[in-house]
C-alpha cells in the first residue's frame, strides 16, 4: 500500500513536471514567433524610411536649381537626413528591443518630416518647381513613400501589440522574466506632438 502512495505521489510530480515543462516550451515558441514578427515588420519598416532618405538629395539638389531658394530652408533639410543617417547607422542592434534607441530613432525621422514639410510649403512660391518634370517625379515618388511608412509603421504597431500583450499575460509575463532582455516589451511608433497623420505632400 504504501508502494501504491509513493507510486501515486511520484506520477503526479512527473506528471505536473511534464504539464509545466509543455507550457514553458509552448509560452516560449510563442514569444519567438511574435518577436520575429515584430522584427520583421520592424525591416519594412526601416526599408521605406530609408527609401525617403535616398530620395532627399535628388529633392535638394532639384529644388537648388530655383533662384534664390530660401538656403536655409535646404539646409534644414540635409541636416535633419543627416540625423537619421547618424541614429540609423550608430550601431544600435535590434532598435526594436531598445526603448531608448527606439525613441532616437522616430525623433530623428520625426525632424526630417518636419524639415520636408517646410520645404514642400516653401516651393509653393516657386512656379518654375512646379513645371519641373523631374520635381513632379520627385513628389510623387515622395508622396507614396510617406504613405507606406504611414502603413508599415501601423503595421509594426499591431504586431508590437500583439506581443506585448501576449507578453504581459499571465503565466507568460512570469515566464518571460526568466529570460531577461530577450523578451523585452516593445516600443510603439507614435505621432508627432500635434500632428495627427503623415505629412502632406502638396505642390
Amino acid at each position: 500500500m504504501t508502494n501504491k502512495i509513493v507510486l501515486g505521489v511520484v506520477a503526479a510530480i512527473v506528471l505536473v513536471a511534464v504539464i509545466l515543462g509543455v507550457t514553458l516550451v509552448g509560452t516560449y515558441n510563442t514569444l519567438v514567433r511574435l518577436d520575429q514578427d515584430t522584427q520583421a515588420k520592424w525591416g519594412q519598416v526601416q526599408n521605406v524610411y530609408q527609401r525617403r532618405a535616398d530620395l532627399v538629395p535628388n529633392l535638394v539638389n532639384t529644388v537648388k536649381g530655383a533662384a534664390n531658394f530660401e538656403q536655409q530652408t535646404l539646409t534644414a533639410v540635409t541636416q535633419a537626413r543627416a540625423q537619421v543617417g547618424q541614429v540609423t547607422s550608430g550601431a544600435i542592434e535590434n532598435i526594436a528591443r531598445d526603448p531608448q534607441a527606439f525613441e532616437r530613432f522616430q525623433q530623428a525621422q520625426n525632424g526630417l518630416s518636419s524639415a520636408l514639410s517646410r520645404l514642400l510649403v516653401v516651393t509653393e512660391n516657386y512656379p518654375e518647381l512646379k513645371a519641373n518634370q523631374n520635381f513632379r517625379d520627385l513628389q510623387a515618388q515622395l508622396e507614396g513613400t510617406e504613405n507606406r511608412i504611414a502603413v508599415e509603421r501601423m503595421r509594426f504597431n499591431e504586431s508590437a501589440q500583439a506581443f506585448n500583450t501576449k507578453r504581459e499575460s499571465f503565466p507568460t509575463v512570469l515566464i518571460a522574466g526568466f529570460f531577461g532582455d530577450r523578451f523585452r516589451f516593445k516600443p510603439y511608433f507614435t505621432s508627432q506632438p500635434g500632428a495627427e497623420k503623415a505629412p502632406e505632400v502638396r505642390f
